[in-house]
């Protein structure tokens, strides 16, 4: 790996229109926007439901459908594949850091999508599952709510050519802190090339939503996460800066990588909201020793402060050192992503149901759930009342068999052979089409 072509080339191929899913019945429909643009939330007020909750863990709390976007929770966790082709990328690289840059910008990637993303998805219902097949993508999901309290949401991706499979299990701990909501996603990613024997694991940044009572609501990713390749003994740490006193490093990853010796192969920098670039170590030393050349540094913003209707362009403020690779660089949202929930052209696939469709996919799949479709057609007072008839439904279920104890379908607790941690393994079967055992959830 020795230029930037080589990775952007990578790039370019990414920006090929993908504008609807290859559903289980092998079609891409024109999909370019939703049913409906995004509801008004000037009209209701989140501090009259969050002020007696402060400090506390809100997977219990009972919030307004206003205050949601129209996915699951199980379709925001498919949004990590919509960069695979990087996953791609790193099955034809025969050195082992070169394989774990681009799995770093894989694990950058997976959390891009949420940028301006202020919208809550709904909680899936327990035993609630989404599939998503893309064969023009080479891969399949299946996840699967396999906990209600505490909330854990187990998935599994596998290559259709038997390249890679990617998986992990979430259990999203929400508090709020007064004028902020802040999301710790619990739980390992574990991808693993099977050609190279590679198995790389990690764990998701926190994600902080500001601004909850007054003023405009932003977002910021901040903790250390470390890429680890148990296979080899590389390890990848990348820290995602919080903001700071005057938001110099809003959105800002810093790292590196480093071999089994412990020596510094790499340095990783960008932003997960922009792109993020691999130097060598030496050069990036030097770089920062000289102070830069001031010529060549863009003007930094913060997102923090763009207005709410504009859309986010895709403007790389990230000042580039000579002699760096791109490793991975964000796709521009659709010019009305603003109206529609921010969502980005591949989240506004996620609800697709084709005709047909709704007999090949699970019956608990979630796009078959009322109150979601509700909203994405607009109908609000459609959406809060589905949304009370399934959770009551859930709470009447729940109460029916309190002697009993509940059995995932897809899913069994266990152990990651890897991390040697408690995880949800996918036991399979889910694509041999028999839903005869699947609860009536909906």
């Amino acid at each position: 790996m020795n230029s930037e072509e080589e990775f952007y080339d990578a790039e370019t191929g990414e920006k090929r229109t993908h504008l609807g899913l290859h559903s289980c019945s092998q079609r891409i429909s024109g999909l370019k926007t939703l049913p409906s643009e995004m509801i008004s939330r000037n009209n209701f007020s989140l501090w009259s439901i969050l002020k007696k909750c402060i400090g506390m863990e809100l997977s219990k709390i009972a919030m307004p459908v206003e205050f949601n976007e129209p996915l699951s929770f199980l379709q925001r966790i498919s949004e990590y594949m919509e960069h695979t082709h990087l996953i791609h990328k790193a099955c034809t690289l025969s050195d082992s850091v070169d394989r774990l840059q681009v799995v770093a910008a894989f694990a950058v990637s997976a959390v891009a999508s949420q940028w301006e993303r202020t919208g809550k998805p709904f909680n899936p219902l327990l035993g609630e599952t989404y599939e998503l097949v893309r064969e023009d993508e080479g891969y399949r999901l299946i996840s699967e709510q396999v906990s209600h309290h505490p909330p854990v949401s187990a998935f599994h991706a596998q290559s259709l050519k038997h390249e890679f499979e990617f998986h992990g299990s979430i259990y999203p701990k929400l508090k709020f802190w007064g004028k902020s909501v802040e999301a710790e996603p619990k739980g390992t990613m574990t991808l693993e090339l099977l050609k190279h024997k590679d198995v790389f694991t990690w764990t998701n940044p926190v994600c902080c939503v500001h601004n909850i009572i007054l003023g405009k609501l932003w977002l910021e990713q901040y903790g250390v996460v470390e890429i680890v390749n148990h296979s080899t003994g590389d390890k990848c740490v990348l820290n995602f800066k919080s903001c700071g006193m005057f938001g110099k490093e809003l959105h800002k990853v810093e790292g590196y990588i480093q071999d089994v010796s412990k020596k510094k192969r790499c340095v990783i920098y960008g932003k997960w909201t922009e792109c993020i670039y691999s130097v060598d170590p030496k050069v990036y030393e030097a770089y920062r020793k000289s102070g830069g050349d001031p010529k060549k540094t863009k003007q930094e913003h913060s997102s923090a402060g763009q207005d709410a209707d504009e859309i986010p362009e895709v403007q790389e403020t990230v000042t580039v050192i000579p002699g760096s690779v791109l490793l991975w660089r964000i796709k521009q949202r659709p010019s009305h992503s603003a109206q529609m929930y921010n969502f980005t052209s591949f989240a506004m696939t996620l609800n697709e149901l084709e005709s047909g469709m709704e007999r090949l996919v699970a019956p608990t799949d979630s796009r078959l759930r009322p109150d979601i479709r509700a909203m994405e057609n607009g109908d609000i007072d459609a959406a809060s009342r589905e949304k009370e008839r399934l959770e009551e439904k859930q709470r009447a279920v729940r109460r029916e068999r309190s002697k009993s104890e509940w059995s995932t379908r897809w899913f069994q607790l266990g152990t990651n052979p890897h991390t040697e941690a408690e995880d949800w393994l996918y036991t399979g079967g889910y694509f041999d089409r028999n839903y005869r055992e699947c609860p009536n959830i909906y």
